[in-house]
């Protein structure tokens, strides 16, 4: 996935109203300010009730569903193998969003207030989840080697503690 397309998956979502923000990988990036690794596919956080809305602007794209595991995420792939994994999310009365059954242990993860900010791709201000939340989201499960360079990265650029196991 190219820094190029992140931008126009995000460009076409904005320009329909749709509120969409970069999580994993590219959202790390993001954070970061730079690309720092090859990214197979990327992660987005939509709200679960506009999921048919982000599928038909998607889909003008050439992406189709290839995977659903809703409530919690769908994944669109194109006919190219580019790949767009939808985190799915509902947001509360206090403005928390809860993405149903994905934390480890089967629970809803939260998305606090404060965890959605801004980051920047190619120069362009994009919407992310924030480093703090890209930290806690990275628990609970034994970390691939991107995944660790990319929590060290975060933590060295925005004075964050490392939890075990990075």
């Amino acid at each position: 996935m190219k820094a190029a397309e992140v931008l126009r998956i995000l460009e076409l979502l904005e320009e329909r109203g749709l509120r969409a923000w970069l999580d994993g990988g590219w959202g790390v990036d993001a954070l970061l300010g730079r690309v720092t690794r090859r990214h197979d596919d990327v992660d987005v956080v939509v709200e679960s009730a506009a999921l048919d809305d982000v599928l038909v602007a998607l889909g003008s794209l050439d992406y189709r569903v290839a995977e659903d595991h809703a409530p919690t995420r769908v994944v669109v792939r194109a006919s190219d193998g580019r790949q767009v994994d939808l985190h799915l999310v509902l947001f509360d009365s206090d403005g928390t969003a809860w993405q149903p059954g994905a934390c480890p242990d089967g629970s809803d993860c939260p998305y606090p207030p404060s965890g959605f900010g801004r980051g920047r791709i190619l120069d362009r201000d994009v919407p992310c989840i924030s480093a703090e939340l890209q930290l806690e989201h990275h628990r609970g499960y034994e970390p691939r080697p991107h995944d660790r360079v990319d929590m060290a990265n975060l933590a060295e650029r925005f004075g964050l503690t490392l939890p075990h196991p990075y």
